[in-house]
């Protein structure tokens, strides 16, 4: 109990940071991993310790299978080359380069360790990338690369971890033995996470479950798939982003509205605690770890140097990276090329897609994951400064990074006709939509006596003259915040007639649940 107010006090700070990041219009991870440095200079905070096994298994879970409920698998596929290429080329490009490189600069770090620090630092975040992205206007396109490689490099990285930890712990490697493995490792990943995502949906769909028991389920699944996937030793993070996926497309047809209303905000706050959580542990454990790293005689100023040429390394072979895929998507992928406004006069489009490598909360949990002792009973080499280089490098990529990515996207102006297509399909839609309404009502009552059924039609009428309309934006920015205002004053109105202790609360609830649903409606109409 001496710890709860601490763990409150935390949780506020985390959702403080939040308002002052929406406030400043910069993204709550670049707060997060500055605040989290700060704390590791407050004297006498209490000592948060987690065991290493258990870091994976608390946070990693929900994160993947929240980003995994979001994504669109139809932009994935559309995309697919990129992805793949960025998700495990340019993931094995950057650890490779970062073991040669802290081999070669740091004494006594075998290339079997660079694999580890490598495996560790080399996924780009995806809550990093999505929480500053929103301030400013990317392409389909761009954000669906993005959101794919996200998913999938994780998996890659921690493939890699996993390899670079057996071979620090036994001493060798053996390639045909790592090439089975990672197979296995892939493939029964997916297949464990499609299997338990199609019963998950059978159950929610046979037992008709509440709002409240989907949601409790959707927090446990993700769990079980990491659970079953990692006994079977095959890939835990793919299980669940595979089964994440496979739930996302089906949510239409196991879940109701209500259900996948409540879900989204209940897993946006729920992800957002736990990212933020993770960094906090880190700075708590930052005073132990410059502790550890004294005592093996490296210096702060040392370990930092150290976190900053790595630092650059990634940044560096992210952007050679980028400019690689533009070059192959030219020759091989012209039709593609010319969808993307590629070409070789145009530099800034891979630049900016190279300047997105923000590392955050997975690389933070990898770090803390690492085992204290290795199976001799060992204490594991040099585990402090690869949680403390992994830590300068998220505070260099999220503050350097992240802090100028907007800037450079407006300034550089890479991205063109970004809501041409966009405002098209979206009056396609929209009228097809209405048409389409107003001709099944036709067919479903045209036996319907109409001159007696006075609401029947008034609908019909309302249809027609929606499926006839080619004005679609009746609406505009004025109009919604005199709309919004008046919703508000409706709320006040209601709490203050909720006090008459005659008026049924849950009548007062229901009114206001509906007034907030048709807030969130006129907000998304464009």
């Amino acid at each position: 109990m001496n710890y709860l107010p601490f763990l409150l006090a935390i949780i506020f700070l985390i959702v403080l940071l939040n308002i002052i990041a929406n406030k400043l219009k910069i993204a709550y991870p670049i707060l997060l991993v500055l605040v989290g440095l700060a704390i590791s200079f407050i004297p006498n905070l209490p000592v948060v310790k987690v065991d290493p096994d258990w870091i994976f298994f608390i946070f990693l879970p929900p994160l993947l299978f929240e980003a995994s409920w979001n994504a669109s698998l139809k932009e994935m596929k559309k995309w697919w080359r990129m992805i793949g290429s960025f998700a495990f080329l340019v993931v094995l490009f950057s650890a490779f380069l970062v073991a040669i490189a802290s081999n070669y600069i740091i004494p006594g770090f075998t290339i079997a360790l660079g694999f580890v620090l490598g495996g560790i630092v080399s996924p780009p975040d995806a809550v990093s990338i999505a929480a500053i992205t929103k301030f400013v206007k990317i392409p389909k396109s761009t954000s669906a690369i993005l959101e794919g490689e996200s998913l999938l490099n994780d998996a890659s990285s921690l493939i890699i971890l996993r390899f670079a930890l057996v071979a620090v712990g036994t001493g060798q490697f053996i390639i045909s033995h790592a090439i089975s493995e990672f197979l296995w490792m892939i493939i029964g990943g997916v297949t464990v996470g499609l299997i338990i995502a199609f019963l998950f949906i059978q159950f929610h769909k046979r037992f008709s479950t509440d709002t409240s028991s989907s949601i409790i389920l959707t927090v446990i699944e993700p769990y079980i798939m990491y659970f079953i996937a990692e006994k079977m030793e095959c890939s835990g993070v793919l299980a669940v982003v595979a089964g994440g996926l496979y739930m996302s497309q089906m949510k239409m047809t196991f879940m109701n509205s209500t259900t996948r209303l409540k879900s989204i905000s209940f897993w946006e706050a729920f992800s957002f605690l736990l990212n933020g959580i993770v960094f906090f542990i880190i700075g708590l454990e930052l005073p132990e770890i410059v502790t550890g790293i004294h005592s093996k005689g490296i210096s702060i100023t040392t370990a930092i140097w150290y976190g900053v040429i790595v630092t650059v390394i990634l940044i560096i072979s992210r952007i050679i990276s980028s400019f690689a895929g533009m070059l192959a998507t030219i020759i091989f992928r012209p039709n593609i090329a010319s969808k993307m406004n590629l070409t070789i006069r145009n530099f800034r489009g891979p630049l900016v897609l190279g300047w997105t490598g923000m590392r955050g909360v997975v690389s933070l949990a990898a770090a803390l994951s690492i085992p204290l002792y290795l199976e001799n009973g060992e204490i594991f080499p040099q585990r402090d400064l690869i949680l403390f280089i992994t830590f300068v490098v998220i505070l260099l990529t999220l503050v350097i990074q992240g802090l100028t990515l907007p800037f450079i996207i407006r300034k550089m102006k890479p991205f063109r006709n970004l809501d041409e297509n966009t405002e098209i399909s979206r009056t396609k839609i929209k009228l097809g939509l209405k048409t389409h309404i107003y001709e099944q009502l036709k067919i479903k009552y045209e036996n319907c006596d109409l001159k007696e059924n006075l609401v029947m039609q008034r609908i019909l009428k309302y249809w027609e003259d929606q499926s006839k309309a080619q004005e679609t934006k009746w609406i505009d920015e004025d109009i919604k915040d005199v709309l919004i205002e008046i919703f508000e004053l409706q709320r006040i109105y209601l709490s203050e007639l909720n006090k008459d202790p005659e008026i049924d609360e849950d009548l007062i609830r229901q009114q206001i649940h509906q007034i907030d649903l048709e807030e969130e409606r006129i907000k998304y109409i464009k």
